[in-house]
């Protein structure tokens, strides 16, 4: 009878099923098999609700929704290409760092696509080829998840039990070197195709300088806040929220009273479903763990392998075959629960996996045939996936160069942790 019940779940999946009822009726038949009561499961949800931490995620996702809905793109669109347009690869520099800017906040890459993709698509065509162009917007939807204060490096924190605070600081050089590599390839190709360059204009930098600057100086108050311990992970989520509600509503006035409902609303679809799939997976991770789950994978590995080098090539590709087929919210919080037994056996400190997880999962939205970023551009742009998966594959090449260097450097991840991690109070 399980087994039938556990085909019909499969093929609930394959016909795209919704995530968090797959995952609540895997927990369920796992419990009452093994002849545990299926209460369990509502504990497991119970003790995600008394985390404190849980309230940063809908605040931070509320405030990247404001963001993304006023006038911010074009201003901080203005800003980079005054500051940087002169350079070959201006544009191309300009796509990167805005996108990565609003990553941060959204914490979804494809919500990113989806509200720049028409603003900065047309920029780039005006310099550069279509291929170039549909690539580079697309790989840029995901790059700026390693960056302070991204809910997707929260969310492992809080699965992880790791210090907050240590892993905002732990993705922000991995999140530079990606966008290094992307910005030097950018430069060297326009370079060599002679592209158009904008002349760099003092007046026009101060003028979007100071047009934007409400925007811009909202992660050094963040990160600020938090470092110096003026302000908790917490009061600093809700001022967070408060300082973009101020910008955009009452300074730049790009949005109005009457739209500030429906952005709570889609705000809160997304934090609901994370929120869901978070509490039925802890269910279903805990009936793994009693079943001695990652114990098994463990000694596998063992009896395989005694190589750390070869074990983290074989994580890399698991990684990013999950990054493939689910959205990285519901890959953190399946998958690492079972991946941190492994990662103490050899010695891989959290905040470092968590940095080779995230840059996995980012480089797997990406990744043909079911990367979720190629059918959202796809949508986006009126294009075929087959003209994404050509366009994208340049790119998955220079992002997979800088996840080699996450993996095998573990001091990217932990040396800002270990000089500025000292802060005055715990986070978690």
């Amino acid at each position: 009878m399980g087994l039938i019940i556990g085909i019909g779940l499969v093929g609930f999946a394959l016909f795209g099923g919704a995530l968090f009822a797959l995952l609540g009726g895997a927990s369920i038949i796992g419990y009452a098999t093994a002849g545990e009561p299926i209460s369990t499961i509502l504990i497991d949800f119970n003790r995600l609700t008394r985390n404190s931490t849980i309230l940063i995620i809908p605040l931070f996702t509320f405030a990247g929704y404001i963001i993304a809905e006023g006038k911010a793109p074009q201003r901080l669109v203005a800003f980079a290409r005054a500051s940087v347009g002169w350079l070959p690869g201006g544009i191309a520099v300009v796509v990167l760092l805005t996108c990565a800017f609003f990553t941060t906040f959204t914490g979804a890459s494809g919500i990113t696509i989806i509200a720049l993709g028409g603003l900065l698509y047309p920029i780039l065509r005006q310099t550069y080829n279509e291929r170039f162009s549909l690539g580079l917007v697309t790989a840029s939807g995901s790059i700026g998840l390693l960056f302070p204060p991204s809910v997707p490096l929260i969310l492992y924190a809080i699965i992880a039990q790791v210090r907050i605070d240590r892993m905002l600081l732990a993705g922000i050089l991995p999140g530079i070197l990606i966008l290094a590599i992307l910005s030097l390839y950018s430069c060297g190709w326009s370079f060599f195709k002679r592209t158009d360059t904008t002349p760099f204009d003092w007046r026009v930098f101060l003028r979007t300088l100071w047009e934007a600057k409400w925007e811009l100086m909202l992660p050094f108050i963040v990160l600020g806040g938090i470092l110096t311990g003026i302000v908790t992970l917490d009061e600093a989520a809700a001022l967070t929220a408060i300082y973009a509600c101020i910008a955009e509503v009452v300074i730049h006035r790009s949005i109005s009273l009457r739209v500030l409902p429906r952005i709570v609303k889609e705000s809160t679809v997304l934090v609901g479903a994370i929120l869901i799939i978070l509490g039925i997976a802890l269910g279903l991770t805990n009936y793994l763990i009693t079943l001695e789950v990652p114990t098994a994978v463990l000694d596998w590995i063992q009896s395989t392998t005694e190589s750390r080098v070869i074990t983290l090539i074989g994580l890399n590709i698991f990684l990013l075959i999950v990054g493939c087929l689910m959205d990285i919210f519901s890959a953190v919080i399946i998958v690492v629960p079972l991946l941190l037994p492994i990662a103490e056996q050899f010695g891989i400190d959290k905040a470092h996996l968590g940095i080779i997880v995230l840059t996995n999962l980012e480089i797997g939205y990406l990744t043909p045939p079911v990367g979720m970023n190629l059918f959202i551009s796809s949508m986006k742009f009126d294009r075929s996936v087959l003209v994404l998966y050509r366009s994208v594959l340049l790119f998955i090449a220079l992002l997979l160069i800088a996840l080699v260097l996450v993996t095998y450097v573990p001091e990217l991840s932990l040396w800002l942790p270990r000089v500025l991690g000292k802060t005055p109070q715990s986070l978690l």
